[in-house]
């Protein structure tokens, strides 16, 4: 998959480094956990969304590396989609542009040998407020697919990085 027009994400921003495309995010990913090789990380995917005029939204996915107790980077990719009318569309797509993504980037690690990561799915619903009857089936489509999954409010994936920027 070294071929960048076949990744579904591929273009990212990121606070520090500015717009990279998906090689370059992988990079920086390995440089900063370089940089303490020793310590404890975690490999956090969470997406938010907006919704947008004309039944469309605005979604923005996140790839967090979480160095344990000592802050993190994150690098963020944002597209719009349409014919999403309800909040629950809107959630579903959330978690499948997650799942799409965590897909992505475990691949690439496979590609690379790098098989001791932790990766976990951070998902914008929870116990209260609009989406708590959704949590249920959110966390079971995406243990389902094999990956570990927090909800709010230890979901800062993607209630607080990725929404910084929808």
């Amino acid at each position: 998959m070294s071929d960048n027009t076949l990744l579904f994400f591929n273009e990212f921003k990121s606070p520090t480094h500015g717009p990279l495309d998906f090689e370059r995010v992988l990079e920086k990913l390995f440089e900063y956990i370089g940089l303490e090789p020793g310590l404890e990380y975690e490999l956090i995917i969470g997406t938010d969304s907006m919704p947008g005029a004309n039944a469309t939204a605005d979604f923005v996915s996140a790839i967090v590396v979480h160095r344990k107790n000592r802050g993190g980077i994150y690098f963020w990719s944002k597209r719009s989609e349409g014919k999403l009318h309800t909040l629950r569309q809107r959630i579903f797509q959330e978690a499948m542009f997650s799942l799409r993504l965590a897909e992505q980037l475990i691949e690439r690690l496979k590609e690379k040998n790098i098989i001791d990561f932790r990766l976990t799915i951070h998902v914008d619903v929870g116990p209260n407020g609009k989406t708590k009857q959704m949590v249920h089936e959110i966390v079971g489509m995406i243990k389902g697919n094999g990956f570990a999954v927090k909800t709010k409010p230890e979901s800062y994936g993607a209630s607080s990085v990725a929404d910084r920027h929808t």
